[in-house]
């Protein structure tokens, strides 16, 4: 797996990827942070602007995650893969791993950045705070695993890019459609299906252990998902 992560690293900074990842990410957030607290004066709101990296989501991640599994599969590199002395656990963890690398690394290092003016300048509720650093990492660690899966469904990186976009999109804006809906167990399927109805709990500063449990369980799915994707592929190459 180790082998797997650093491979996967090094192709990120050995393609505009990565670089394209870490500037966007960090000249939007910076920015979105900058209206939401020095902008908004009396007015400031930082967990209004964790709320809003959430649809940023929608942008970046297809961008980590797009290429991992596709391009594997176009280049017939996934067939060295598979016969290589390793599980197929391995290949998805450290795929996994490296995209999460990324964004974890970029995220929490804005975040800590972004703190010190705040506590510069303010008494910003530390706890608030760190409940939606953790939030938006979980809501992201989930994000990336649901990508890798779309990913490992085809060879073309625009398709996975845009089928990791509508899946984003739908577990962002899925709890809207309750109402338009009447049955109530519709609707409470689909609120408990909700990323960001999850994601509010540790917006207020809480912490949620059914929330922890669902992000961790909605990751865990997709790379099972991901790894049986690989696992008929192997079947299907024998």
């Amino acid at each position: 797996m180790l082998a797997i992560f650093k491979r996967e690293m090094r192709s990120y900074f050995t393609s505009p990827v990565g670089y394209m990842f870490c500037a966007i990410f960090f000249a939007v957030s910076g920015f979105l942070f900058m209206l939401n607290t020095v902008q908004a004066g009396e007015n400031a709101n930082y967990a209004g602007y964790f709320s809003i990296i959430l649809f940023l989501f929608i942008v970046i991640i297809p961008l980590l995650t797009m290429k991992l599994v596709s391009e594997e599969t176009k280049m017939k590199t996934d067939q060295l893969l598979m016969t290589a002395p390793i599980t197929l656990a391995d290949i998805v963890f450290g795929k996994y791993l490296a995209a999460l690398t990324m964004f974890g690394g970029s995220f929490i290092v804005s975040s800590a950045i972004y703190y010190i003016p705040l506590a510069m300048y303010g008494t910003p509720n530390l706890a608030l705070y760190i409940g939606c650093v953790l939030g938006v990492f979980l809501v992201g660690s989930a994000f990336i695993s649901i990508g890798i899966f779309i990913s490992s469904l085809t060879e073309n990186q625009f398709i996975s890019a845009f089928g990791t976009i509508g899946a984003i999109i739908f577990l962002l804006f899925v709890s809207s459609l309750n109402s338009y809906i009447n049955n109530e167990a519709v609707r409470n399927f689909l609120s408990g299906l909700s990323i960001t109805s999850r994601y509010s709990y540790f917006s207020y500063g809480l912490f949620s252990y059914d929330s922890l449990i669902y992000f961790i369980s909605l990751s865990a799915v997709f790379l099972f998902l991901t790894i049986r994707v690989f696992e008929k592929r192997r079947w299907s190459k024998s």
